[in-house]
């Protein structure tokens, strides 16, 4: 290579990585060897699918085999200029390509003088617990990656394109939408677009205060909430009622013994949430603990090498864990899983006195291929079937006692007003499973006991008392802390905590300033990302560094990432990437492949801007090499201290949810669905695809997906075939139709033939007949909680007589091949209308199945729920006059109540 942009330049300090370094040193550098000083220049296969497994290239222009390259394995470099030893560095100069060339602070020499304050044996970044781990309420983007199943031939809709990465789909689209954005923020605010990163001095100190321009920002901002919802202020209140009082009002009157409570719009209060008191006063019960454990029948053992064990209640209960899960193969079948089950599994029976035989002799249990769990999973599976055969007024029984059982914890006071707690049940001793390839699955999580809960209530509440015999650990009076109660698993050392419902006043609130959040990024966003541009080429590696991680994660929604311990899962994000994490594909195209949050694999491969891809090369360059972190300079809490630099609040995590929304929010203008309510929905779910492609929030295809879509498949051809016979009913009731409307019109459709129609009458008997079976057995059910006889079989009998008549249609129309009419006054007017209506039904279900099939590999909850404003989605519903139940449950409509109520279709976000 003799470009001069891709020849690595030495400092003087020996680091060939074309940046200066606040490092000196007073060693002479360590002889080069070659092996060390280059690399096989791969190369990739066109077409190669990402999907499929990791890049086998090297980074083709990383190194040139004529340069000095330091390559010791021992002076991995993980240093981080302090704020008082950044040294600045040039561009080269004197040359018309000076975009394209590395950045240089020396010239290239061949022996570098010593600089005596540098420690040449520095190490790289070891890793540490983040000091302010992000609490994203994301859902999953997908699966672990296991092998997907084929769609199905039968499946609905177009060829899947997945061979192309669809990140690459959409990315015309959202330059033009990120260009737009920055159009329309320009003049209404002015002030936020000019604002601009303190000084470095300021930086360093972090922002403590907002500045004032934010202010003014930020106060416009609330202005603007505080008028919105009054759109939507005719919006009627909770029956009973007449106009809404005043807010505050409402506050005093409530719950002063009248029947039904005032309905309380807390996102119309902006007084509610601003400072940091949460409550004052505060009222629960406590929280509810698992049952205690029940041994298992003296028949019922875990067998060793054949030999039945009695084991110790508290050894047996862990053997129950995984004997009771024997049919998740893929858990128990994981080499990881085993390994640490088995591994606490020793650690009990040690502590509980070991295993024995039907002698009491002691049984050294050492070899888990010699555990044979069946015994008890044959029982737990017994006691499965058993409940699921409950009658259902037995289950509605049970289910009532529970219910009654749990009522006192379900809700608390807060502020004197009635708020439902959300998980108010304390977590169950099991295996731990976690999500992806966590190192820690399999491992027991232990039966969490009062001495180990802390409970947060009022000072004037009576505190619930713990279970007899024991204790709390302690009693808080935290007003700031929006938990009711907390303690710590012993798996990963994380807190639990029991919050409030998603549907409470507080979930609400939370979720109301995210998405406000996110609002108000778009006033500051232009100028955001016209300084990282700038960045990408600053004299300063911190700077640098800081630049490409924002372009990272702005561009394709990287999150942030949080530095993991040595007994963590071994995730990363942008600012934790490490070096075999990246691969450089020249001219412009870098393959990321790590694991990301719960543990899920991010592999993908973009095309970035060519000063990004000089960033990446340099920030690689040796001694650098696998384990090293890509941004060594850098930690999430710094990145966010300087976003905070711009707006008060400003996190990496907020870009995603602003790039998503904005995005939802361009793409709804554009629209104007028509037609049917399935396909209004298809077109509000194609805009939301195109939101999570571009924010890349992709899944891996379930392993259900091809079955659902063959099953869709099966009941769309099952219309079909109705159709038909239908026509043919008409043809025995008016022949001469045949010449009238033409044969075409009567003929079957192709892909019905004699097997299947076989096969698919044989399908409508039994489904007819269990149909008739479950009516019967509610019927009976109905009068016995009446205290009523219940039918006798001879009534089942003879309503199972349809079921005879209709086998016997159907082999006559087999025989004969003619189709009898059915119903009685049936007219060619009245099948006539039946066909259209079955016609509008195989429309609509194929509509669906076309969606669900392009749906297939993009997470679409998670940008719905997680991402887009859910007030665009309200919006949508109310332009288009389409019921919000069809993309909210019962539960994220109370969820996102404040949302729904708080818009009209006019509002933008």
């Amino acid at each position: 290579m003799s470009s001069e942009e891709d020849t690595p330049l030495m400092k003087a300090n020996g680091r060939p990585n074309g940046l200066a370094s606040s490092e000196n040193t007073s060693q002479p550098p360590p002889e080069v060897k070659m092996e060390d000083a280059t690399e096989a220049n791969g190369s990739v296969e066109p077409g190669i699918s990402l999907r499929s497994g990791p890049v086998k290239s090297e980074d083709a222009e990383m190194e040139d085999a004529g340069a000095d390259v330091i390559a010791s394995g021992s002076n991995k470099r993980k240093s981080r200029a302090s704020a008082s030893q950044k040294i600045s560095y040039a561009e080269s100069e004197g040359s018309g390509e000076e975009e394209d060339k590395p950045l240089v602070r020396y010239a290239l020499q061949r022996n570098p003088p010593p600089f005596p304050n540098c420690d040449a044996n520095k190490r790289r970044r070891t890793s540490v617990k983040h000091e302010d781990p992000e609490t994203d309420d994301d859902v999953p983007l997908g699966a672990n990656g296991r092998k997907l199943p084929k769609a199905s031939e039968t499946a609905i809709g177009d060829e899947s394109d997945s061979d192309v990465p669809i990140e690459k789909k959409l990315i015309d689209e959202k330059k033009k939408v990120q260009l737009r954005a920055e159009k329309e923020t320009e003049s209404p605010q002015k002030n936020a677009a000019t604002a601009k990163a303190p000084a470095k001095k300021q930086q360093t100190n972090g922002v403590k205060k907002e500045p004032s321009k934010a202010k003014a920002a930020s106060s416009k901002t609330s202005k603007q909430v505080k008028k919105e919802p009054e759109s939507a202020s005719s919006t009627p209140v909770k029956k009973g009622k007449g106009k809404a009082a005043p807010v505050k009002q409402e506050s005093e009157e409530a719950d002063e013994g009248e029947g039904e409570e005032e309905e309380y719009r807390w996102w119309e209060d902006p007084t509610k949430g601003d400072g940091t008191i949460k409550w004052t006063t505060l009222e629960h019960n406590g929280v509810v603990f698992p049952p205690p454990y029940e041994p298992l029948p003296k028949d019922v053992k875990m067998k060793y090498d054949g030999l039945p064990l009695t084991l110790h209640p508290e050894a047996e209960e862990v053997a129950g864990f995984f004997g009771g899960m024997l049919n998740s193969t893929q858990n128990v079948e994981n080499p990881v899983f085993q390994k640490n089950f088995f591994m606490d599994f020793k650690e009990v029976l040690k502590k509980t006195g070991g295993a024995r035989d039907h002698k009491g002799n002691k049984v050294d249990v050492k070899d888990f291929s010699k555990c044979d769990f069946r015994p008890i999973f044959e029982y737990y599976e017994a006691q499965r079937a058993e409940k699921r055969n409950l009658p259902a007024a037995e289950k509605k029984r049970l289910k009532a006692e529970k219910d009654a059982q749990e009522a006192p914890y379900q809700y608390c006071l807060w502020d004197g007003r009635k708020q439902k707690v959300g998980n108010f049940r304390v977590e169950p001793p099991a295996l731990f499973r976690g999500r992806g390839e966590h190192p820690r699955t399999g491992r027991v999580k232990r039966r969490v006991q009062p001495e180990q809960i802390t409970i947060n209530i009022g000072k004037d509440a009576p505190v619930p008392p713990p279970p007899e015999g024991h204790r709390w650990k302690e009693v808080k009076h935290d007003q700031e802390g929006t938990w009711l109660a907390m303690w710590q698993e012993n798996i990963n050392g994380n807190y639990k905590y029991v919050m409030l419902a998603a549907n409470s006043d507080i979930k609400g609130q939370s979720d109301y300033k995210k998405f406000e959040k996110a609002r108000e990024l778009k006033h500051y966003i232009k100028n955001i990302r016209k300084d990282y541009q700038k960045n990408l080429k600053n004299e300063l590696m911190v700077e640098r560094q800081k630049a490409t991680a924002v372009y990272l994660i702005d561009q394709f929604a990287l999150r942030a990432g949080n530095e993991k311990g040595e007994d963590e899962a071994e995730t990363v994000g942008c600012c934790s990437l490490k070096y075999e994490n990246v691969t450089l594909k020249p001219p412009n195209k870098v393959v990321f492949d790590f694991l990301g949050k719960d543990s899920i694999r991010f592999h993908e491969e973009f095309d970035v801007d060519p000063q990004v891809f000089k960033n990446l090369k340099i920030f690689k360059k040796p001694p650098k090499r696998e384990g090293d972190e890509i941004f060594d300079r850098l930690t999430t809490t710094a990145l966010n201290k300087h976003l905070s630099n711009y707006m008060p609040g400003l996190t990496a995590k907020v870009f995603r949810t602003y790039n998503a929304s904005y995005t939802m929010s361009t793409l709804l203008k554009e629209m104007n669905p028509t037609g049917t309510i399935p396909e209004k929905v298809k077109a509000y779910n194609d805009a939301n695809r195109k939101v999570a492609i571009l924010c890349n929030h992709k899944r891996t295809v379930g392993a259900s997906h091809a079955n659902q879509m063959e099953k869709m498949s099966e009941r769309i051809k099952g219309l079909r075939y109705q159709k038909w016979r239908l026509k043919q009913m008409m043809l025995a009731l008016e022949p001469s139709l045949k010449k009238k409307k033409g044969s075409a019109y009567f003929d079957i459709d192709e892909d019905i033939d004699d097997e299947w129609i076989t096969e698919h009458q044989a399908f409508l008997v039994e489904e007819q007949r269990q149909k008739i079976q479950k009516k019967f057995d509610k019927e009976n059910e109905k009068l016995a909680a009446e205290g009523q006889k219940e039918m006798k079989a001879k009534e089942l009998e003879e309503r199972m007589e349809a079921v005879k008549e209709m086998e016997k249609k159907f082999s006559r129309e087999n025989k004969t091949g003619k189709v009898e009419v059915e119903g009685k006054g049936t007219t060619v007017e009245k099948l006539e209308t039946n066909i259209a209506k079955l016609e509008q039904r195989i429309d609509n279900m194929s509509v669906q199945a076309r969606d669900k099939e392009d749906n297939k590999e993009v997470a679409l909850g998670t940008s719905k729920i997680n991402y887009i404003d859910p007030r665009l989605t309200a919006v949508f519903t109310k332009r288009f006059d389409v019921p919000i139940e069809k993309f909210f449950s019962k539960a994220l409509r109370e969820k996102f109540e404040w949302a729904i109520k708080s818009v009209d279709e006019d509002w933008e976000f």
